[in-house]
Protein backbone atom coordinates (compact mmCIF):
# COMPACT_ATOMS: atom_id res chain seq x y z
CA UNK A 1 0.00 0.00 0.00
CA UNK A 2 0.99 3.64 -0.01
CA UNK A 3 2.30 5.51 -3.02
CA UNK A 4 2.93 3.94 -6.39
CA UNK A 5 6.69 4.32 -7.00
CA UNK A 6 7.72 6.25 -10.08
CA UNK A 7 4.24 7.39 -11.06
CA UNK A 8 2.95 10.96 -10.96
CA UNK A 9 -0.79 10.91 -10.71
CA UNK A 10 -3.20 12.40 -13.20
CA UNK A 11 -6.57 13.10 -11.64
CA UNK A 12 -10.15 12.56 -12.66
CA UNK A 13 -12.45 15.56 -12.63
CA UNK A 14 -16.02 14.86 -13.65
CA UNK A 15 -18.47 17.50 -14.81
CA UNK A 16 -21.29 18.23 -12.33
CA UNK A 17 -24.39 16.09 -12.74
CA UNK A 18 -26.68 18.67 -11.18
CA UNK A 19 -29.41 19.81 -13.55
CA UNK A 20 -28.55 23.07 -15.27
CA UNK A 21 -24.94 22.98 -14.08
CA UNK A 22 -22.43 24.83 -16.21
CA UNK A 23 -20.32 22.39 -18.20
CA UNK A 24 -16.58 22.90 -18.55
CA UNK A 25 -15.14 21.38 -21.72
CA UNK A 26 -12.06 20.26 -19.80
CA UNK A 27 -14.02 18.03 -17.45
CA UNK A 28 -14.87 14.38 -18.01
CA UNK A 29 -18.45 13.33 -18.62
CA UNK A 30 -19.18 10.40 -16.32
CA UNK A 31 -20.24 7.37 -18.39
CA UNK A 32 -20.83 4.73 -15.76
CA UNK A 33 -20.31 3.39 -12.25
CA UNK A 34 -19.12 -0.13 -11.46
CA UNK A 35 -19.95 -1.59 -8.06
CA UNK A 36 -18.56 -4.42 -6.01
CA UNK A 37 -21.27 -6.43 -4.26
CA UNK A 38 -20.48 -7.90 -0.83
CA UNK A 39 -19.58 -5.02 1.50
CA UNK A 40 -20.62 -2.46 -1.11
CA UNK A 41 -24.17 -3.03 -2.34
CA UNK A 42 -24.89 -5.05 0.79
CA UNK A 43 -23.33 -4.88 4.24
CA UNK A 44 -20.13 -6.89 4.75
CA UNK A 45 -20.39 -10.56 5.63
CA UNK A 46 -16.69 -10.99 6.26
CA UNK A 47 -17.23 -14.03 8.49
CA UNK A 48 -17.77 -16.00 5.28
CA UNK A 49 -14.11 -15.79 4.31
CA UNK A 50 -12.85 -17.60 7.43
CA UNK A 51 -15.47 -20.28 6.84
CA UNK A 52 -14.41 -20.64 3.21
CA UNK A 53 -10.73 -20.93 4.06
CA UNK A 54 -11.48 -23.56 6.67
CA UNK A 55 -13.65 -25.45 4.16
CA UNK A 56 -10.87 -25.63 1.56
CA UNK A 57 -8.02 -25.96 4.07
CA UNK A 58 -6.00 -22.77 3.56
CA UNK A 59 -4.73 -19.97 5.79
CA UNK A 60 -5.79 -16.33 5.62
CA UNK A 61 -2.62 -15.43 3.72
CA UNK A 62 -3.79 -17.45 0.70
CA UNK A 63 -6.25 -16.02 -1.82
CA UNK A 64 -9.30 -18.30 -1.98
CA UNK A 65 -9.87 -18.13 -5.73
CA UNK A 66 -6.17 -18.39 -6.57
CA UNK A 67 -6.00 -21.54 -4.46
CA UNK A 68 -9.04 -23.14 -6.07
CA UNK A 69 -7.87 -22.30 -9.58
CA UNK A 70 -4.58 -24.09 -8.81
CA UNK A 71 -6.42 -27.38 -8.15
CA UNK A 72 -7.31 -30.11 -10.62
CA UNK A 73 -10.68 -29.89 -12.37
CA UNK A 74 -12.36 -32.39 -10.04
CA UNK A 75 -10.88 -30.74 -6.95
CA UNK A 76 -12.02 -27.32 -8.20
CA UNK A 77 -15.58 -28.56 -8.55
CA UNK A 78 -15.59 -29.87 -4.99
CA UNK A 79 -13.99 -26.71 -3.56
CA UNK A 80 -16.38 -24.37 -5.39
CA UNK A 81 -19.33 -26.40 -4.12
CA UNK A 82 -18.10 -25.93 -0.55
CA UNK A 83 -17.74 -22.15 -0.77
CA UNK A 84 -20.99 -21.73 -2.71
CA UNK A 85 -22.81 -23.54 0.10
CA UNK A 86 -21.42 -20.98 2.53
CA UNK A 87 -22.44 -18.10 0.26
CA UNK A 88 -25.96 -19.50 -0.20
CA UNK A 89 -26.44 -19.69 3.55
CA UNK A 90 -25.10 -16.15 4.03
CA UNK A 91 -27.20 -14.58 1.28
CA UNK A 92 -30.37 -15.15 3.30
CA UNK A 93 -28.96 -12.70 5.83
CA UNK A 94 -28.02 -9.98 3.31
CA UNK A 95 -28.66 -6.42 4.47
CA UNK A 96 -28.59 -3.66 1.82
CA UNK A 97 -26.16 -0.81 2.38
CA UNK A 98 -27.59 2.48 3.60
CA UNK A 99 -28.48 4.73 0.69
CA UNK A 100 -28.51 1.90 -1.88
CA UNK A 101 -31.86 2.62 -3.51
CA UNK A 102 -31.46 6.40 -3.35
CA UNK A 103 -28.14 6.28 -5.19
CA UNK A 104 -29.42 3.89 -7.85
CA UNK A 105 -32.48 6.06 -8.50
CA UNK A 106 -30.22 9.10 -8.83
CA UNK A 107 -27.91 7.40 -11.33
CA UNK A 108 -30.91 6.28 -13.37
CA UNK A 109 -32.32 9.82 -13.35
CA UNK A 110 -29.01 11.19 -14.61
CA UNK A 111 -28.63 8.49 -17.26
CA UNK A 112 -25.49 6.96 -15.75
CA UNK A 113 -24.90 3.29 -16.55
CA UNK A 114 -24.43 0.79 -13.71
CA UNK A 115 -22.43 -2.43 -13.66
CA UNK A 116 -21.25 -4.97 -11.10
CA UNK A 117 -17.82 -6.57 -10.79
CA UNK A 118 -17.64 -9.11 -7.97
CA UNK A 119 -15.78 -12.24 -6.94
CA UNK A 120 -19.07 -13.76 -5.73
CA UNK A 121 -20.95 -16.32 -7.78
CA UNK A 122 -24.21 -15.35 -9.42
CA UNK A 123 -26.80 -16.54 -6.87
CA UNK A 124 -26.03 -14.00 -4.11
CA UNK A 125 -25.98 -11.21 -6.71
CA UNK A 126 -29.36 -12.25 -8.07
CA UNK A 127 -30.74 -12.50 -4.53
CA UNK A 128 -29.62 -8.96 -3.70
CA UNK A 129 -31.05 -7.45 -6.87
CA UNK A 130 -34.36 -9.29 -6.54
CA UNK A 131 -34.90 -8.62 -2.85
CA UNK A 132 -33.32 -5.26 -2.08
CA UNK A 133 -33.92 -3.11 -5.17
CA UNK A 134 -37.36 -2.02 -6.41
CA UNK A 135 -38.46 -3.02 -9.88
CA UNK A 136 -38.25 0.50 -11.31
CA UNK A 137 -34.47 0.64 -10.86
CA UNK A 138 -32.71 0.05 -14.18
CA UNK A 139 -30.84 -3.23 -14.49
CA UNK A 140 -27.13 -3.50 -13.83
CA UNK A 141 -25.36 -4.55 -17.01
CA UNK A 142 -22.92 -6.10 -17.49
CA UNK A 143 -22.62 -8.12 -14.27
CA UNK A 144 -19.20 -9.73 -13.82
CA UNK A 145 -19.16 -12.63 -11.35
CA UNK A 146 -16.79 -15.41 -10.36
CA UNK A 147 -17.06 -17.13 -13.73
CA UNK A 148 -15.08 -14.27 -15.30
CA UNK A 149 -11.31 -14.75 -15.36
CA UNK A 150 -9.07 -13.25 -14.23
CA UNK A 151 -10.93 -11.96 -11.14
CA UNK A 152 -10.19 -8.79 -9.20
CA UNK A 153 -7.64 -7.43 -8.36
CA UNK A 154 -7.09 -7.73 -12.10
CA UNK A 155 -8.70 -4.77 -13.91
CA UNK A 156 -9.91 -7.13 -16.67
CA UNK A 157 -13.50 -7.30 -15.43
CA UNK A 158 -13.86 -3.52 -15.22
CA UNK A 159 -12.30 -3.10 -18.66
CA UNK A 160 -14.71 -5.70 -20.02
CA UNK A 161 -17.57 -3.54 -18.72
CA UNK A 162 -15.98 -0.40 -20.16
CA UNK A 163 -15.74 -2.10 -23.55
CA UNK A 164 -19.37 -3.19 -23.41
CA UNK A 165 -20.28 0.44 -22.70
CA UNK A 166 -18.21 1.53 -25.74
CA UNK A 167 -15.86 3.53 -23.53
CA UNK A 168 -12.82 1.60 -24.75
CA UNK A 169 -12.07 0.05 -28.13
CA UNK A 170 -10.92 -3.20 -26.54
CA UNK A 171 -11.37 -5.14 -23.32
CA UNK A 172 -7.67 -6.02 -23.22
CA UNK A 173 -5.63 -4.81 -20.26
CA UNK A 174 -3.24 -2.13 -21.61
CA UNK A 175 0.45 -2.23 -20.82
CA UNK A 176 0.62 1.54 -20.31
CA UNK A 177 0.37 2.96 -16.76
CA UNK A 178 -3.17 3.62 -15.56
CA UNK A 179 -2.35 7.27 -14.86
CA UNK A 180 -1.85 7.78 -18.59
CA UNK A 181 -5.32 6.52 -19.59
CA UNK A 182 -7.97 7.74 -17.19
CA UNK A 183 -11.44 6.49 -18.09
CA UNK A 184 -14.78 8.26 -17.46
CA UNK A 185 -15.70 5.57 -14.94
CA UNK A 186 -16.05 5.18 -11.19
CA UNK A 187 -15.35 1.96 -9.28
CA UNK A 188 -17.07 1.73 -5.89
CA UNK A 189 -15.92 -0.96 -3.49
CA UNK A 190 -14.82 -1.78 0.03
CA UNK A 191 -11.65 -3.85 -0.42
CA UNK A 192 -8.08 -3.60 -1.62
CA UNK A 193 -9.04 -5.78 -4.59
CA UNK A 194 -11.63 -3.18 -5.61
CA UNK A 195 -9.23 -0.27 -5.26
CA UNK A 196 -6.42 -2.01 -7.17
CA UNK A 197 -8.72 -3.21 -9.96
CA UNK A 198 -10.33 0.20 -10.33
CA UNK A 199 -7.02 2.05 -10.26
CA UNK A 200 -5.39 -0.25 -12.80
CA UNK A 201 -8.41 0.02 -15.09
CA UNK A 202 -8.09 3.81 -15.10
CA UNK A 203 -11.29 4.45 -13.14
CA UNK A 204 -11.74 6.87 -10.26
CA UNK A 205 -11.91 4.71 -7.14
CA UNK A 206 -14.41 5.26 -4.33
CA UNK A 207 -13.93 3.35 -1.07
CA UNK A 208 -17.00 2.64 1.03
CA UNK A 209 -15.63 2.91 4.55
CA UNK A 210 -15.90 -0.22 6.72
CA UNK A 211 -14.57 -1.38 10.06
CA UNK A 212 -11.21 -3.12 9.93
CA UNK A 213 -10.17 -1.64 6.59
CA UNK A 214 -9.11 1.81 7.75
CA UNK A 215 -5.68 1.44 6.14
CA UNK A 216 -7.31 1.50 2.70
CA UNK A 217 -8.39 5.10 3.27
CA UNK A 218 -4.76 6.20 3.01
CA UNK A 219 -3.83 3.94 0.09
CA UNK A 220 -2.74 5.91 -2.98
CA UNK A 221 -5.08 3.86 -5.15
CA UNK A 222 -8.08 5.10 -3.17
CA UNK A 223 -9.27 8.40 -4.64
CA UNK A 224 -12.40 9.13 -2.58
CA UNK A 225 -13.75 7.76 0.73
CA UNK A 226 -17.46 7.73 1.65
CA UNK A 227 -19.35 6.41 4.66
CA UNK A 228 -22.62 5.49 2.90
CA UNK A 229 -23.63 5.04 -0.71
CA UNK A 230 -25.89 8.07 -1.09
CA UNK A 231 -23.04 10.31 0.06
CA UNK A 232 -21.82 9.92 -3.50
CA UNK A 233 -24.82 11.89 -4.81
CA UNK A 234 -23.67 15.23 -3.42
CA UNK A 235 -20.18 14.67 -4.78
CA UNK A 236 -21.50 13.88 -8.25
CA UNK A 237 -23.84 16.83 -8.20
CA UNK A 238 -20.95 19.22 -7.63
CA UNK A 239 -18.49 17.58 -10.02
CA UNK A 240 -16.54 14.73 -8.48
CA UNK A 241 -12.80 15.25 -8.41
CA UNK A 242 -10.11 12.87 -7.24
CA UNK A 243 -8.65 14.03 -3.93
CA UNK A 244 -5.34 12.29 -4.53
Amino acid sequence: MGSIPGQSRARHHFAPLSKGARQDGGQMQLKGVVFDMDGTLCEPQNYMFAQMREAVGITKEVDILDHIHSLSASEQESAFAKIQAIEREAMAAQVPQAGLVTLMEYLDERGVQKGICTRNFDAPVAHLLANHLPGHVTEFAPIITRDFKPPKPSPAGILHIAHKWSITNTADVPKTPAVERLLPLIMVGDSIDDMVAGYEAGALTVLLRSEGKEELEADERTNIVISRLDELIGLLEGGLKSRR
